[in-house]
């Protein structure tokens, strides 16, 4: 499949171009951990040494963790399916995203990854695929997988694995979300249980992100979901299973019905889909996360013309509060790496949504202004600034640390905490 070439972005399409392929194509590499300079070391790296570290593996699985880089590992995987803004690409052209999730990883956690793209004509194959090379990897992140099949693989995958298995589409995004919201409402001086929400959205990530609000507190019985044809009730007869867990017979019928007193409309499903009118008829002091990217369901310059009341979110990084799944993915992973644990489960991400809004509330460091061009005192909590920053160094000081309590809290680590981690709450 094709992917048509923006004539209005030649610019910056030939930089990545040029940034993907010189000096050396792709974006990631093998780095040797251990010496082999000598006959010795030959020796110790292959055979005959390799044979004792074999040996002992053999005896108890869970020695790979100790001789192995099997705990540092991840597999990054996709089917091509469902990537970026893109679409069915298919799993060769969805390479380059699943390297730059690797460099994500590296670069923010210093997890290794290997990128597998997997070309399966069924979802069990796919997960069959999984399933056998499983064993490799400390963790399994899964990537740019189409709905509603991506539930199931992660559902089969998460009872048949004992090691993480994270949907980053979904679970990242819902974290990052829910994050963000919780610290927006606090502003707003609204409350999570009480709040109407408009899901603009009904694929994994807006699922996901629905989940994961009524685990934290939000009222099912207060958010209407939209798919393409309008608002997720019980009348219709098209919607699959997982839409109708958000079925709402509230009456509204549109988008332009459901806004109507909305507190809250979260959008992750296109371009331009909000209109100023729309946000007009929202409730006062209102919150709207313009999600789609690069372009954004309404833009903030068009919200703060119609409403000064509002505290605005995109996924855009030129706009305040940006809502990136790399303020969680590296992070959490991190945390269920250290204490080996055999899942990231729903309490490893609430306890990761709270790290991250709790810190958006500390003072925000030197090096962060100087990374944002910002001046000192002007990046602090509040309307412009309910999540932290990609380059802030403090993620992996709260996020890891809350996540491994959590594993160990719920019984899903297979190590103590470690020593190494700051002593914070979660």
């Amino acid at each position: 499949m094709p992917i048509p070439k923006e004539k209005t972005d030649r610019t910056h399409a030939d930089a990545a171009l040029d940034y993907h392929e010189f000096p050396k194509p792709g974006k990631t590499a093998t780095q040797l951990t251990k010496p082999c300079e000598t006959q010795q070391e030959l020796s110790l790296a292959y055979t005959p040494g390799v044979a004792a570290p074999v040996r002992e593996i053999a005896k108890d699985p869970q020695a790979a963790y100790r001789y192995t880089n099997k705990g540092n590992l991840v597999a990054v995987i996709s089917d091509g399916s469902a990537v970026l803004g893109l679409g069915n690409v298919g799993a060769l052209a969805g390479k380059p995203v699943m390297e730059g999730k690797a460099v994500l990883f590296k670069r923010f956690a210093d997890i290794d990854v290997v990128d597998i793209e997997v070309d399966s004509a069924t979802t069990d194959a796919f997960i069959e695929t999984v399933t056998n090379i499983a064993p490799s990897f400390g963790g399994i992140n899964l990537e740019d997988i189409a709905a509603p099949y991506c539930f199931e693989i992660e559902r089969v995958l998460t009872e048949r694995l004992d090691i993480p298995v994270f949907h980053d589409d979904q679970h990242g995004t819902a974290i990052i979300i829910s994050a963000g919201l919780l610290n927006a409402l606090e502003l707003q001086g609204k409350d999570l249980g009480s709040v109407r929400i408009v899901c603009l959205g009904a694929g994994a990530a807006a699922i996901a992100s629905m989940r994961l609000l009524v685990r934290l507190g939000a009222n099912k019985e207060n958010i209407l979901m939209l798919d393409r044809k309008g608002v997720i009730h019980h009348g219709r007869g098209d919607v699959n299973i997982y839409k109708e867990e958000f079925a709402n017979d509230h009456g509204s019928r549109n988008l332009e019905e459901a806004m109507v007193g909305a507190d809250v409309v979260i959008g992750v499903s296109g371009p331009n889909l909000i209109s100023q009118d729309m946000v007009k008829s929202m409730a006062d002091h209102p919150i709207v996360f313009a999600l789609s990217n690069p372009d954004p369901e309404i833009r903030p310059a068009d919200v703060l013309a119609v409403r000064k009341d509002v505290i605005m979110a995109t996924g855009r990084s030129d706009y305040p509060n940006q809502v990136n799944n790399v303020l969680g993915f590296p992070f959490i992973f991190r945390g269920a790496l250290d204490v080996q644990a055999t899942s990231i489960n729903t309490d490893m991400q609430v306890a990761a949504v709270y790290a991250l809004a709790q810190l958006a509330h500390a003072p925000v460091p030197d090096s962060v202004l100087k990374a944002y061009g910002r001046k000192q005192g002007s990046l602090s909590f509040g309307p412009e600034y309910i999540i932290p920053t990609p380059f802030d160094p403090r993620l992996r000081d709260y996020i890891p640390p809350a996540v491994a309590r959590a594993a160990i809290r719920t019984g899903v680590a297979r190590t103590a905490y470690p020593e190494h981690y700051p002593q914070i709450g979660d």
